[in-house]
């Protein structure tokens, strides 16, 4: 059960950024990128391999869909890899090997910075990657951080809906 609802989020997230969310630039610099999300809710008994990998696939299907040339990619694979040590670090000391990142196991605070330092580290890599550049460093930060800021409020606001 637990791999089915895996496969229907990830085409769910998929499908939500390509066709809506890469249209969306508030202010022409901040874009949701949602499917950050993925990466966020493994469960710590989760394979290494089947983190990375399908981290991977959905990084390298955004970059197809929306051109960026394996920029979601390597990022996606970066967070995906930090992401259980992370996990490991904030989660509670009696907490199961079959744990999930959630705001309802981790608590609300726990979750948010979570949250915040893998979508932050996210985005700032995938916009510096972007930009190849730091010769305008302030739109690189605003877009970096507008859209770390974006993402985090959909991922919070997702979170608060599923925990009731």
């Amino acid at each position: 059960m637990e791999t089915v609802n895996r496969i229907f989020m990830f085409v769910v997230l998929l499908l939500v950024q390509v066709l809506i969310l890469n249209h969306i630039h508030l202010f022409q610099i901040a874009t949701p990128l949602l499917y950050v999300y993925f990466v966020l809710t493994f469960s710590m008994d989760t394979p290494k391999w089947v983190v990375l990998t399908s981290s991977f696939g959905l990084g390298l299907l955004i970059d197809i869909f929306a051109n960026t040339a394996g920029m979601a990619a390597g990022c996606m694979t970066l967070i995906a890899m930090l992401q259980p040590y992370l996990l490991q670090f904030l989660a509670p000391r009696d907490a199961g090997d079959n744990m999930q990142a959630s705001a309802a196991s981790l608590g609300f605070g726990k979750f948010s910075f979570f949250c915040t330092t893998l979508v932050v580290l996210y985005c700032v890599l995938f916009f510096a990657l972007e930009s190849f550049s730091f010769f305008d460093w302030q739109l690189w930060s605003l877009r970096a951080l507008g859209s770390a800021l974006l993402t985090l409020v959909m991922i919070l606001a997702i979170e608060g809906v599923r925990s009731k």
